[in-house]
């Protein structure tokens, strides 16, 4: 990376409790900018809204270092051939296969289930009683959508304390190399021997699903198929929690609309999509690397050098973006989120 006029600025361990405010300071100053993040990498960090956009819509930006690939038989190889990770045309060839077992029958299958769970949780915190605190990541936001992940994959109930646990490291923002390193195996251990009793007794569960998955003759091999189990738990699991929690921040601080809400539960849907736009429970997109040199908000990006493209938008983009409001129009399916809503994170 090579940006002499502009001073690389390291990020602290703070910043994943409110990156928003980070953006918004770094996109005041210019909206491509080179800083260091808290895991020690060094990065373009994209803050800009219409660099943001042209950044994700660039296939000059690759999901892979140019020349690099996993070692086969790696821990990384088989939690990293997922569609976060790839570039087309493999991304179209994953996301046919996948789509054959992520149907919406599937889904809507666990619909009572999830209705169960949720109850469930909600009457344990409850039954705490009035005067009684409760910790709405530990008591609710956490373990429902691990709950629900294990119920869909088709862990069974007796591993999924074991489960929990390596989740709770592989979603974490700056877990411990050797922790990681450890939990990441046994997860993946985990899944090839899961797969390996849902070959030889298929379930009504996804993993199966994906197992019996084709298209022509194509499948997903061992690695992809891990590697999608480790998506679903990232992508389900980590949006999901900063979505209650932060959802629920946002509301207590905006007392107007929790009313509001609280009397016309109508509102219910508008008021998901609003909070999802306000909260941004994903403030960064995935890692992308130049596969070329290019130019980018004024700067000059070299050959492999690794961008990290902010989610969150330019005030400029639309009307008031830093309040909220239960009922909210949509905004063309633009990526909306707020740069100064608050946010209360997992660990």
């Amino acid at each position: 990376m090579n940006a002499p006029d502009i001073a690389v600025e390291r990020l602290g361990a703070d910043y994943f409790q409110d990156p928003y405010s980070v953006h918004a300071r770094l996109r005041a100053q210019r909206p491509v900018t080179p800083v260091i993040m808290p895991g020690g990498a060094t990065v373009w960090l994209v803050t800009g809204y219409a660099e943001a956009r042209a950044a994700l819509a660039d296939p000059r930006l690759s999901k892979r270092m140019p020349g690099w690939h996993p070692e086969p038989d790696s821990i990384i190889a088989t939690m990293d051939l997922h569609m976060l990770n790839t570039d087309p045309p493999d991304h179209g060839r994953l996301r046919r296969l996948v789509n054959k077992a992520f149907t919406a029958r599937q889904v809507e299958r666990l619909r009572p289930r999830i209705t169960a769970i949720t109850a469930r949780l909600l009457d344990d915190m409850a039954d705490q009683g009035v005067q009684s605190e409760v910790d709405l990541l530990a008591s609710f936001a956490f373990p429902l959508p691990i709950t629900v992940i294990c119920e869909l994959l088709g862990v069974p109930p007796a591993d999924r304390d074991d489960f929990r646990v390596w989740s709770a490291t592989i979603v974490s923002d700056i877990p411990a190399p050797e922790v990681f390193q450890a939990h990441a195996t046994a997860m993946a251990r985990y899944f090839m021997a899961l797969l390996a009793a849902k070959r030889q007794q298929p379930g009504d569960d996804l993993l199966s699903a994906l197992l019996a998955a084709r298209d022509d003759e194509d499948r997903l091999s061992e690695n992809e198929l891990v590697s999608m189990a480790f998506l679903l738990l990232v992508a389900g699991h980590e949006t999901t929690v900063n979505l209650i929690a932060s959802g629920m921040l946002a509301l207590l601080l905006n007392p107007a609309e929790l009313a509001r809400l609280r009397a016309d539960p109508s509102l219910t849907s508008s008021a998901v999509e609003e909070l999802l736009r306000y909260v941004n429970p994903v403030s960064n997109a995935t890692f992308r690397c130049a596969a070329e040199p290019l130019e980018l908000g004024g700067v000059r990006i070299g050959r492999g050098d690794p961008v990290l493209v902010s989610l969150s938008v330019s005030p400029m983009a639309l009307p008031s973006p830093s309040s909220f409001k239960a009922m909210c129009p949509r905004y063309e399916g633009k990526p909306t989120s707020s740069s100064s809503a608050p946010r209360s994170r997992s660990p």
